[in-house]
């Protein structure tokens, strides 16, 4: 490196290894409010939680070990900013592996919205198989290569196709959730209500990790001289697990608010985990047909889609 800049080399990893930190912690209280809220939750969910929790853990023990080496180990000695230390290469596959896991997961909910339409899924794991190789290949080239000049240099493309690749998945995950929910619109209040929350929460976590990868990629491409790039980097991994634990663990709060709105009468729109009973059916049965979803047809349509969009049988 020509020069080095300490606040944009040393102080870029320590700031962005900081709000990783205060990420992971959210990570963890997501992690065990999940649990509290959802232990009747399918097997293969809990495996999928725990796998994002492990994974963001490894990545923040990766850039503890690198933020030791490069402020502790080589204290005042500023030329080993250029050095690629194996944990910091590494920092770049776990996160990698963390997003790959939250995009097949959104891609899945999308093939059950769209009444398995490959067409529309197909891309977005397609895709997402390969940010997940551009990392892998960014990690190999980074032990590999040793410095950050040789890696700027040789395989610079490498690193800007993952972080692109990245965007274009949150946009399309974001833009195919955002027409199936519109499109499952069928005029009720309760349940349009239900769609316009999933709607905001999906726009939500989505512009969060889009950012956060744009913000990045611009930073490599602009500013390469300077590690601001890889502080942010180690942030993204944080807002991937964050945005699907959010999503898991809102389904019990547009439950409650549904239950709220609508005096928990009528078609439950969020059901319960065990099947409702047969005085519960009569019950129902028995109530005015005001509400424009009590045909039988609508009401199956209404529980199919919540059903799949907030509840989440399958992963």
């Amino acid at each position: 490196m020509p020069s080095i800049d300490i606040p944009k080399t040393f102080g870029a990893l320590l700031i962005g290894g900081l709000f990783a930190s205060l990420l992971s912690g959210f990570v963890i209280i997501q992690v065990v409010v999940y649990f509290k809220l959802y232990p009747a939750d399918r097997a293969r969910l809990k495996i999928l939680v725990l796998t994002v929790w492990f994974l963001d853990t490894c990545h923040l023990t990766c850039i503890w070990l690198s933020l030791w080496s490069y402020l502790i180990d080589y204290y005042e000695i500023a030329q080993q900013i250029n050095n690629i230390h194996w944990s910091l290469a590494l920092s770049v596959l776990f996160p990698a592996m963390l997003t790959f896991l939250v995009h097949i997961f959104f891609a899945n909910r999308i093939f059950m919205l769209s009444k398995h339409n490959y067409y529309l899924t197909a891309p977005i794991v397609v895709l997402a198989i390969l940010r997940l190789t551009s990392a892998c290949v960014t990690t190999s080239f980074m032990l590999h290569l040793h410095t950050f000049q040789r890696f700027k240099h040789d395989v610079r493309f490498i690193f800007t196709t993952g972080l692109a690749l990245s965007t274009t998945v949150d946009v399309l995950i974001t833009a195919s959730l955002f027409f199936l929910l519109q499109t499952s619109r069928t005029g009720g209040a309760t349940l349009d209500t239900v769609i316009d929350t999933l709607i905001r929460y999906t726009f939500e976590t989505s512009s969060l990790t889009c950012a956060g990868t744009i913000a990045s990629m611009l930073c490599w491409l602009i500013i390469p001289n300077n590690l601001i790039f890889f502080g942010l980097h180690f942030v993204i991994g944080k807002l991937y697990a964050n945005s699907l634990l959010v999503t898991l663990n809102t389904r019990e709060t547009i439950r409650r608010a549904r239950s709220h709105g609508s005096g928990d009468h009528g078609v439950r729109l969020l059901p319960d985990i065990q099947r409702p009973n047969k005085a519960r059916d009569s019950e129902l049965s028995s109530l005015p047909r005001t509400d424009s979803i009590t045909e039988k047809g609508q009401e199956e349509r209404v529980e199919v889609v919540v059903e799949r969009s907030v509840q989440l049988q399958d992963v």
